[in-house]
């Protein structure tokens, strides 16, 4: 199955989270790093989860874009 992972970068290192799944996040010191620990913390969720609660939490449809705005 395909899941939605946002990744931030900051000056301490990455943040990663899976909207579909509340609370389910991780951190790393690379890029690397903090997909393998999101991907874990996903498959560590995933397994908390009946066949059907798995089926409704990853059937959303998630889109990101950017936008343009202007600052006062």
């Amino acid at each position: 199955m395909k899941v939605n992972v946002i990744i931030e970068k900051d000056k301490y290192g990455y943040y990663a989270f899976c909207p579909e799944l509340k609370g389910c996040h991780s951190q790393g010191g690379s890029l690397d790093e903090v997909l393998e620990n999101i991907k874990e913390a996903i498959q560590l969720y995933l397994e908390t989860l009946s066949p059907q609660e798995t089926l409704d939490y990853l059937s959303k449809e998630i889109l990101t874009t950017s936008l343009e705005v202007s600052v006062a």
